[in-house]
């Protein structure tokens, strides 16, 4: 079992930057790759971008360019550096991990909110 926790949200001006990270602890080992998901109210949580083991990274279009999600495997930890902020942004920030390619993203967290307004 894994345990995700995320930090680093806040109130942020449009083309501002925010660092949000992802803390992991329990069964680290088992971890194939993670992700940072986003939910707006009223919306699905989607995909933002994802990072395997190894370090490969892809990313939705609308982080593309603007965000970097990053892993520091000896501190347990995933990063989302986001840059270029918009207000479309906003949203409840959450991390996930599976344990292979062939598995759905779970183990969340209980989120971190991001909001991006003057």
């Amino acid at each position: 079992q894994v345990q995700l926790v995320e930090s680093g949200g806040g109130l942020v001006q449009p083309g501002g930057s925010l660092r949000l990270s992802c803390e992991a602890s329990g069964s680290i080992s088992s971890i194939y790759s993670m992700a940072w998901y986003r939910q707006a109210p009223g919306k699905q949580r989607q995909l933002v971008a994802l990072i395997t083991h190894v370090g490969i990274s892809n990313y939705s279009d609308s982080a593309k360019g603007r965000f970097t999600i990053s892993r520091d495997n000896a501190k347990n930890t995933m990063y989302l550096q986001m840059h270029s902020l918009k207000p479309e942004d906003t949203a409840v920030y959450y991390c996930g991990a599976r344990a292979s390619i062939y598995e759905q993203f779970g183990s969340w967290g209980q989120g971190t909110q991001v909001t991006v307004s003057s």
